[in-house]
């Protein structure tokens, strides 16, 4: 976290490292994730110094939380997906999107 971060700041970065890493996520990927979010919200809120135009207009990371909460989204890229099939060894994965792939693992 930056210098000067407030503490709710660091509880959210806290937060969501530790909750990446119980998904399984790298340990790397998990704190560039959480910071990310952090710094994003930051921006949102005007409490950093410079933020680029996207920070700013984007749908904040909660609201995209929400909406894969309740569209029914696994929240997991086609990479992800792609790399549990492979492990599940199932047929014709490489020519599937990634709705077919969430089909294929339920």
């Amino acid at each position: 976290m930056p210098r000067g971060s407030s503490p709710k700041r660091e509880r959210q970065y806290r937060h969501i490292r530790d909750a990446e890493r119980e998904r399984g996520v790298s340990k790397g990927r998990a704190e560039e994730i959480a910071a990310r979010t952090v710094n994003k919200a930051r921006a949102r809120a005007g409490e950093s110094r410079s933020s680029s135009r996207l920070s700013k207009t984007d749908i904040s990371s909660q609201k995209r939380a929400s909406y894969r909460r309740t569209h029914g989204g696994t929240g997991r890229t086609r990479d992800q997906l792609y790399e549990e099939a492979k492990q599940r060894s199932i047929p014709g994965r490489s020519r599937m999107n990634k709705r077919q792939l969430e089909r294929a693992l339920r």
